[in-house]
Formats: structure tokens, C-alpha cells, sequence
């Protein structure tokens, strides 16, 4: 008899998928079978992510999958970009279109959250570091859009699973990426809530990746498929379930997890909260079988993607490997800028902003011409590179430790010349991973779940899953 499927479902900023993991003769086999567009659109002053639209998108992808197969779906699980969540009316459907987190507004919230609770204080408490994009300053910013600080929320990717038929839960991993959760207790920070006048009442539980928070409801419960389908929560922070579908042994290596944002850093089983680390930026959030993940997060393939955007509607449209080869044969760029800097975590006019940038460092700017695209990449990525290596040796300060490789992973892995740049800034061999590494680890927490019938998850399971998958 043929084991039943499951489906992860993947949130991303650039686009939304469903996949469906399936056993044949005995081996699995995992198949794309939808894929949305997505993005965030203004409505008014407003960035906000299309819900609704996510919504119509993921069923016809669910129905897609429970079409193909027969012998049933046993779970579904889903993972998402960080820090964004649905505010509920009292029906449990969404108050409004969720917010975007490059939505601008929070730059005034976070200003007043540091003259209550200073930046390091508040990354004492809660090991995470407190950036403008954190849910924390979101959620203080709520009441200037007349939205009731004691509004229930909950994170998308459970609210999707809430949506499916699930209760209100907020999973560790990406509960953690609020800036919100006490880093000792592993649980809300009461102070914090306090300090910054939110409302702990409206927050979900939280609960550990891989526990099963329902059964499949509603419309698409009367497909034969999802007749006994399981809803779980799995590390439901993107990253969390990409380092969670590495198969390889990381004890000594690094991480970049690489595509609109990237993340530099290594697991732990212990936090640290020092002045450097705060210093570098580095940050402690939760990893999916219970350690910590000890990163540091850059601004990456976004402004590479907002530069192309805008070319496109000039009628300069680019494909990204053919951007990517051209650059590599720019004799040198003209210099590098901070893939930190703040205008260029904005949207719109990105080569502007470079150049605002490279003038800002004292280097020449760029004419943003026709022909003078592949010059902007290589400035991306000559700046990604350096960025990378210098995050790489502060984690070898930070935790006292000397890195053998990195393991890269996400869709800048397709990028060679990123790649080549890279292992020649940090002089570290690096270990191309899975471009879909988050759907494998999705599938491979789902499956750890059902190993332990019940019980925490195992980092073994976790592990072999992902092993398992990847050889397939």
C-alpha cells in the first residue's frame, strides 16, 4: 500500500508554492505543482501584501495536489517570510489586508520603543535584534491605521493554517523573529509587552515546530484526499526550515541563506547577547528542533530585484542568469556600497539609490543607461561578498571559533559569480545546498512529527529526513 503524500506550502516574498512530497516504489519524490506571483502593493500610503489573492491562489494549488494524489494526503504544513501577521476581526477572518513589513510607518514606532526601552536592553531580553521591521514596532504602529491594540493576531503562515482549519498558534521559530519572545523562557516577554503598551492578551500561544495544531476543514475537506489531513506547524520561519533541510554536518560550518534576504551565521545551543554581537548586528532566533540559530540578516537580492523592476517597465527587462553572466565579464565595478544602508531597504527607484550610495563612500556613480545594468549587479555583488565576509569573521570572534566551509543555500546558489566572490572575500570553501532547501526542511519536520507520534521532534529525525529527501 502506498504510503499517503503531504504538501508544504512555502511563502515568499517574490512568490508563493505548493509542493507535494509522494512515495514511488518506496522512494520520494518531490513536484512543484502550483506557484504564485506575489508581492506587496500600495493601497494608498500603505504597503500591504495581497491576502486574498494568496488565498485563491493556494487552494487552486491544494486542489491541484489532491488531484494527483489518490492514496490521500496526510498533512500539510506551511512556512512563510518573517515578522508579518493578520490582525482578526471577530469572526476569525482578517481585519484588513496584512501590512508589509517595508511598509515605512514603523520608522516612527521604533524610534519611540527605543526612548522606553533601549535597543540593547530590549536584545538582552529577548536575543533578537531590534530593527525596524520587527512585528514589535508593527504592532505599535496599528493604532495610527485605528486598528484596537487588543486585536487578536496571529503570523501568516498560521494564519493560513488557521484558514485550513486550524486554532490560533504561533510557532517557536517564527514567534521568535517578533522581537517579543523572552530568550530564557522561550515564551512572550511580559515586560516587553508591557513597556512597549502592547497587549499580551492578543497574542497566540506558542508551540514548538512539528506539533499538530488541527485537521483540514472546510470546503476542501470534502476532497477524497484530504479526507484525514493532519495540519502541523513546522519551523514556520522560512530560514528555520531551510537550515532545517540541510543534511550535512554544520558543527563547524557557516550558513548563507541567500535570496531576498540573506542570513550569515551558524546553529547553537547557547545565545549570545554581548555588546559585540549586538554591535554586529547578529541575532538569536529559534531553529526547528529546539537550538538556536545565530545569524546575521543583510539586505540581499532585493535591491538587485527592485533594480529590475524598474527597468523592466522602462523597457530594459533583464533575465537574471543573463544579468548575472554579463556582470561577470564587468572588468571591475566602481566601487562598493552598504547593503545596510536604509534607502536601500526601501522600494522604488534602486539605482538612484546606489548611486546615492557609492557617492555617499566617495566612489563614482553609474549613469543608469541602457547597457550599464551588468555594472549595478557587480556592485551588488561585490558588496554582498565583502558584507558576507565580514559577517563571517565576526561570528569566528563572536563565538570563538575558527569556520572549515559554508553552506549556501536558497536561489542565490544558481549565482556563480555571487559564489566565486564570495569563497574569494571569506577564503572558505562553499558547499552549494538545495535551491528549495525550505521545502525540504518543511516536509522533513512534517515527517519527524509522525516519527514522534506526539512528542518533541528529534534533531536525528529532523536530520535523517532531510538526508533522505536530498539523495532522492
Amino acid at each position: 500500500m502506498q504510503q499517503p503524500a503531504r504538501i508544504a506550502i512555502d511563502l515568499g516574498a517574490q512568490s508563493c508554492r505548493v509542493s507535494l512530497l509522494r512515495w514511488i516504489a518506496g522512494k520520494p519524490s518531490i513536484e512543484v505543482v502550483h506557484r504564485i506571483s506575489n508581492g506587496p502593493v500600495r493601497q494608498g500610503d500603505s504597503l500591504h501584501w495581497e491576502l486574498d489573492r494568496i488565498l485563491l491562489g493556494l487552494e487552486e494549488g491544494l486542489r491541484k495536489a489532491a488531484a494527483i494524489a489518490p492514496e490521500g494526503i496526510a498533512s500539510i504544513a506551511v512556512d512563510c517570510w518573517g515578522v508579518d501577521y493578520v490582525r482578526l476581526a471577530p469572526d476569525g477572518k482578517p481585519l484588513h489586508q496584512p501590512f508589509c513589513y517595508r511598509d515605512e510607518r514603523t520608522g516612527a514606532t521604533k524610534e519611540a520603543a527605543d526612548k522606553i526601552l533601549a535597543p540593547f536592553d530590549i536584545y538582552q531580553i529577548t536575543g533578537a535584534i531590534p530593527v525596524r521591521l520587527n512585528t514589535a514596532y508593527q504592532l505599535m504602529a496599528d493604532p495610527a491605521a485605528h486598528i484596537d491594540p487588543a486585536t487578536p493576531w496571529v503570523m501568516m503562515p498560521e494564519y493560513i493554517l488557521m484558514w485550513l482549519g486550524a486554532r490560533r498558534v504561533s510557532e517557536y521559530t517564527h514567534a521568535t523573529h517578533t522581537g517579543l519572545v523572552d530568550l530564557k523562557t522561550r515564551d512572550w516577554s511580559a515586560e516587553v509587552f508591557t513597556k512597549l503598551g502592547l497587549s499580551l492578551e492578543a497574542a497566540p500561544p506558542i508551540v514548538r515546530a512539528g506539533t499538530v495544531v488541527g485537521k483540514l476543514s472546510g470546503p476542501l475537506a470534502s476532497l477524497a484526499a484530504f479526507a484525514d489531513t493532519q495540519l502541523i506547524v513546522p519551523a514556520c520561519h522560512d530560514t528555520a526550515s531551510a537550515i532545517a533541510g540541510i543534511p550535512a554536518d554544520m558543527s563547524t560550518k557557516a550558513y548563507i541563506s541567500s535570496g531576498t534576504w540573506s542570513l550569515v551565521g551558524t546553529r547553537t545551543t547557547t545565545p549570545c547577547t554581548t555588546q559585540q554581537a549586538f554591535d554586529s548586528g547578529y541575532t538569536n532566533l529559534g531553529a526547528a528542533t529546539g537550538d538556536l540559530l545565530f545569524h546575521s540578516l543583510i539586505n540581499s537580492m532585493w535591491v538587485l530585484q527592485q533594480c529590475m523592476e524598474g527597468w523592466e517597465a522602462e523597457g530594459r527587462g533583464w533575465k537574471i542568469e543573463d544579468i548575472v553572466h554579463d556582470a561577470g565579464e564587468v572588468a571591475i565595478s566602481t566601487g562598493i556600497v552598504d547593503m545596510d544602508a536604509e534607502p536601500l531597504m526601501l522600494d522604488s527607484d534602486m539605482p538612484n539609490r546606489i548611486n546615492n550610495e557609492l557617492a555617499r563612500r566617495g566612489f563614482d556613480t553609474v549613469p543608469d543607461v541602457a547597457g550599464n545594468e551588468p555594472i549595478f549587479a557587480r556592485i551588488i555583488f561585490e558588496s554582498l561578498s565583502v558584507r558576507y565576509a565580514a559577517a563571517l569573521a565576526a561570528l569566528e570572534q563572536m563565538l570563538g571559533c575558527k569556520l572549515t566551509g559554508i553552506h549556501m543555500l536558497g536561489g542565490a546558489n544558481r549565482n556563480k559569480l555571487l559564489i566565486r566572490l564570495t569563497e574569494e572575500r571569506t577564503g572558505l570553501p562553499i558547499e552549494v545546498g538545495q535551491t528549495e532547501s525550505t521545502t525540504v526542511g518543511n516536509f522533513a519536520v512534517q515527517l519527524a512529527s509522525a516519527d514522534a507520534a506526539g512528542n518533541p521532534i528529534r534533531a536525528d529525525d529532523v536530520r535523517k529526513w532531510a538526508t533522505i529527501l536530498c539523495e532522492a
